[in-house]
C-alpha cells in the first residue's frame, strides 16, 4: 500500500503555523507577567458583580519613610488579600503578619482580576485563580503565575519596597 503523498507547501504552511503558535504562546507569558502597568487586550465587563475597589488610605498618604503607602495592613484580611485596581496591584496575607503583593494583571489574556476569596487571586474573564502565597496558577487557562511587586509593612502601613 502506497503512502499518501503530501505537497511541500502543505508541509511547509504546517510548520510555520505550528512555529508561530508556540512563539505566540511564549510570549503571551513574558507579555502579561511583566507589571508593566499596561493591559494590552480588552477587559470584558458584562457578568462582573463587583468592580475591583481602590485601596482605602492609599491616596497619596506617606510613609515615615517618605515611600507612598500601598495599603493599611488592618485592610488585608488574613488569608485573603486586597486589589489595588488604580495601581494593578493585589495585597495579600496568606499568614499573620507576612505580607505579599502580586501584578493584577491576569498572564492568560491580561484582565485585571476581581476578587480575592478561598485562598486564590481570581480572574473573572476565563476562570483562572493564582495562590495568594506564591502567584502560582491553582487553575488555569492562565499557565504563568503572577508576577511579584515588592513590598514591605512598615508598622500599620504597606509600601511599595
Amino acid at each position: 500500500m502506497a503512502e499518501p503523498s503530501i505537497p511541500a507547501s502543505s508541509r511547509r504552511t504546517l510548520l510555520t503555523c505550528a512555529s508561530a503558535a508556540c512563539a505566540a504562546a511564549l510570549a503571551g507569558c513574558a507579555r502579561y507577567n511583566a507589571n508593566n502597568g499596561g493591559v494590552a487586550g480588552s477587559q470584558p465587563t458584562e457578568g462582573r458583580s463587583t468592580p475591583a475597589a481602590p485601596a482605602s488610605g492609599s491616596s497619596g498618604a506617606a510613609a515615615p519613610n517618605g515611600s507612598a503607602v500601598l495599603a493599611r495592613t488592618a485592610d488585608i484580611p488574613v488569608g485573603g488579600g486586597k486589589i489595588l485596581a488604580d495601581k494593578k496591584i493585589v495585597v495579600t496575607q496568606p499568614q499573620a503578619g507576612s505580607f505579599k503583593a502580586f501584578t493584577a494583571v491576569c498572564t492568560h489574556q491580561g484582565c485585571i482580576v476581581d476578587t480575592v476569596t478561598g485562598g486564590t487571586i481570581n480572574c473573572p474573564c476565563h476562570g483562572s485563580k493564582f495562590s495568594i502565597a506564591n502567584g502560582s496558577v491553582i487553575t488555569g487557562p492562565a499557565t504563568c503565575p503572577l508576577a511579584p511587586v515588592s513590598i514591605k509593612a512598615q508598622g500599620t502601613s504597606i509600601v511599595q519596597a
